[in-house]
């Protein structure tokens, strides 16, 4: 099992003096992140699809080794809600492949108030290429059903797991790659995680994926920064396991607890 960790996003203005200190000029945020994590969840689709030029230039300045997640526009998930979804996913795959080989997963979040709709979940699926990896997360409980289980296997979608003070989402491998998003833990400050919490993630992906799948992880915007610190524990617990991790910022270079 690879696992590739990183955060959701690297534009935090609250990560101006705990992460990119020094007086690091925003323009070359990108490039400091890139240079200690091999991946990042961008949302910024999410709320306002970029022109393909943008990815371009994404691409352009991250590592040969850099890859990327990207959330799908909301148009697609909370105002079409899955409907008709040939034109939004097609204008957001043309303009995200700017990001050429770099484009590794499109992440699908669901609206916590969408129900259960298979015939959507298997039309949206269906329209993305399939070289494509599609994780799906779903926050309604009517989702958590074996047919939508098939749907995902059938279309080699993963399952997003999901934690918000533990886990929210069934354990379900549904394809040879996972995907992992932390979204709040009980530690302090609120938001963070603890090492026990951290170290049980860490069994549970060793538990379900081989040793030669990839999964995804990414620890969301908390308000303390401790995102990156968490993500550099949550790293070691893994290799101690014996999987191989991506490049995390080491913890000496990282101060979280400022909002």
């Amino acid at each position: 099992m690879a696992v590739l960790v990183g955060t959701s996003g690297w534009q935090y203005r609250h990560w101006r003096d705990t992460f990119y200190a020094g007086g690091l000029p925003q323009g070359r945020w990108l490039e400091f992140y890139a240079e200690r994590f091999a991946t990042v969840e961008s949302n910024a689709a999410f709320y306002r699809l970029p022109e393909r030029a943008t990815f371009e230039a994404w691409a352009r300045r991250t590592p040969a080794d850099f890859v990327w997640a990207v959330k799908v526009s909301r148009y697609l998930t909370h105002v079409k809600r899955l409907a008709d979804p040939a034109e939004p996913v097609e204008r957001f795959v043309d303009r995200a492949r700017g990001l050429g080989a770099k484009l590794s997963v499109a992440l699908l979040q669901l609206p916590p108030q969408l129900r259960r709709n298979d015939e959507r979940l298997a039309a949206t699926l269906a329209e993305f290429p399939p070289e494509l990896r599609v994780a799906v997360e779903f926050r309604h409980a009517s989702w958590w059903h074996d047919d939508v289980r098939r749907i995902l296997e059938r279309h080699g979608a993963a399952l997003c797991w999901a934690d918000r003070c533990g886990p929210i989402a069934p354990l379900w491998v549904t394809a040879d790659w996972g995907y992992l998003r932390f979204h709040a833990g009980r530690a302090h400050p609120p938001g963070c995680y603890g090492r026990a919490a951290l170290r049980a993630w860490a069994e549970r992906l060793a538990g379900h994926y081989a040793a030669s799948h990839e999964v995804f992880v990414y620890f969301n915007n908390d308000g303390f920064a401790c995102a990156l610190r968490d993500a550099r524990v949550f790293a070691r617990a893994c290799e101690r396991l014996g999987r191989p991790v991506t490049r995390t910022a080491p913890a000496r270079g990282v101060r979280v607890g400022l909002g």
